[in-house]
């Protein structure tokens, strides 16, 4: 290699990651802004600012959000590779964005809103998967900086995530200077997201042109075939879905709830039928196979694990809103604030355990560390069980130190999990299923926070002692479940012959 023409003009890497670092930070940074304030924002009453949503509702249509933006990163994926490229599909993906947390700033009330999760669903598909893999092209295929240069990316990620839970309440609230008298103004936060999004457009479009590669322009495997029958497949799923929804409101069913349950389903039943469709393809050998039926339970433990840490936008918010003291002496916070904790945590704890990776001698085996994950989810969730076992769920609110525990539980389990998630999706991946497989991993997301769309109309403060306590256990069961089999599966996961 000619160490001469390596450009190394970012902290020893490309210029190009710099542009996708600052894009991706400020994508973030307005995702997790207006997701820090989205629900206070549907259910507090009218007279605070808010929509007056049921807050089972609001709840419920917080989780399902989550889940339609992962199963929306497939569709973004094969755009990308089949039609227009990855450089364009991000940049119609934050333009979408943009024009999304633009609806929400604007005082539409429920119109908005629902505009709003429509565009920004779409956009963030178009834009999560393709960025990513913007990234792997800055480098080649023997280039022994790509491992770090994705570590600097997802330092970017959670950098936006982080500041933006401070950034955009603190708008909400009237930037300090309590501009909108006692009341939140809601939209004010949503404008400084929308405002985020437009910076990282116009840093993409700047740089884009100098320092990114002109292969991301054009699609990896362009359409070739006739487009006529994906375009008729297209059409007949539209076209039954629409007429689904046609049926439901002739019987006078097209309801919120109705809509969150059919989403729910598909959410659930699109990674089976890719299983199924995995094991039936004669273009699947049979050892591969053998490493799709090693994936399953692994599959189905990383949904479990994300109903527990994908819930600290929905259910930890409630908490923290009617449960936690939210103050420490003299200093004020926010509700909306402790959704920092997450990306905050993984930005502390991630250097720490890829030094120890480094410093063990035999690295635990990946059902192992998922195993690792559902035990620390599972924890997570029974600590926030106890403060309703030691004070009552009556006696008023409690220190805020128990959702920073709870937190740093999960994430303990977070960086067991997402290191090894994607690597061994890619490793069990069919030859002829690349690209599928590895939106699996993305799915058992939307799968796990769909089903929290469903069991959060369980939660109430309450009742939040036995459903901290049974989700939790249930975690923590499959964990163990899961540890007596894993040697089984390691076998098939590692087996490369007949």
């Amino acid at each position: 290699m000619n160490t001469s023409n390596i450009d190394t003009a970012f902290f020893g890497h490309p210029r190009g990651l710099s542009t996708l670092f600052f894009t991706e930070t400020w994508e973030r940074f307005s995702y997790y802004g207006m997701r820090a304030i989205l629900l206070f924002y549907m259910y507090y009453a009218v007279s605070k600012g808010g929509l007056g949503i049921n807050q089972t509702i609001a709840a419920s249509i917080m989780a399902i959000y989550g889940s339609m933006v992962y199963l929306s990163s497939v569709v973004g994926g094969w755009l990308a590779d089949r039609l227009w490229g990855a450089r364009r599909t991000v940049l119609y993906g934050g333009i979408l964005i943009m024009f999304g947390h633009i609806a929400l700033s604007l005082p539409f009330a429920k119109g908005a809103l629902f505009a709003s999760i429509g565009l920004i669903v779409v956009g963030t598909g178009l834009l999560k998967p393709n960025i990513s893999d913007m990234v792997g092209g800055l480098y080649s295929e023997t280039d022994r900086r790509r491992d770090a240069g994705f570590s600097i990316y997802l330092f970017g990620i959670n950098l936006g995530a982080a500041i933006a839970p401070w950034a955009v309440p603190w708008a909400a609230s009237g930037f300090g200077f309590h501009l909108f008298g006692n009341q939140t103004n809601f939209h004010a936060g949503f404008s400084l997201a929308a405002f985020g999004m437009f910076c990282g457009l116009v840093q993409y479009v700047l740089d884009g042109k100098k320092y990114l590669s002109k292969d991301s322009l054009y699609p990896n495997d362009p359409l070739t075939e006739q487009r006529t029958p994906i375009i008729a497949k297209s059409l007949l799923v539209i076209g039954t879905f629409i007429v689904l929804l046609l049926i439901l409101a002739a019987f006078n069913q097209l309801t919120i709830t109705n809509l969150i349950t059919i989403i729910t389903i598909i959410a659930i039943a699109l990674p089976l039928y890719y299983f199924i469709w995995m094991l039936n393809s004669k273009k699947v050998t049979l050892v591969e196979k053998k490493r799709v039926i090693a994936y399953i339970p692994l599959f189905i433990s990383a949904v479990i694990f994300w109903i527990i840490d994908e819930s600290g936008s929905v259910v930890l918010a409630l908490f923290a809103e009617q449960r936690t003291i939210l103050h420490l002496g003299s200093w004020h916070f926010t509700a909306a604030n402790f959704q920092t904790l997450n990306p905050l945590f993984m930005m502390l704890l991630t250097p720490l355990f890829a030094t120890l990776w480094d410093h063990l001698k035999k690295r635990p085996s990946a059902p192992v560390m998922f195993v690792a994950a559902l035990v620390f989810a599972g924890l997570s969730y029974a600590f926030m069980a106890l403060p309703g076992l030691i004070y009552g769920t009556t006696a008023g609110r409690v220190s805020p130190f128990w959702l920073v525990g709870s937190w740093f539980i999960v994430e303990l389990g977070e960086v067991s999990l997402s290191p090894v998630g994607l690597s061994i999706t890619s490793h069990l991946a069919p030859q002829a299923f690349k690209s599928q497989m590895m939106s699996m991993y993305f799915l058992a997301d939307a799968a796990g926070q769909a089903v929290n769309a469903q069991i959060v109309k369980f939660y109430s403060s309450a009742t939040e002692v036995p459903y901290f306590l049974t989700i939790g256990a249930i975690s923590i069961g499959v964990g163990i479940i899961l540890l007596f089999f894993a040697k089984p599966i390691n076998r098939l996961i590692t087996r490369t012959t007949n």
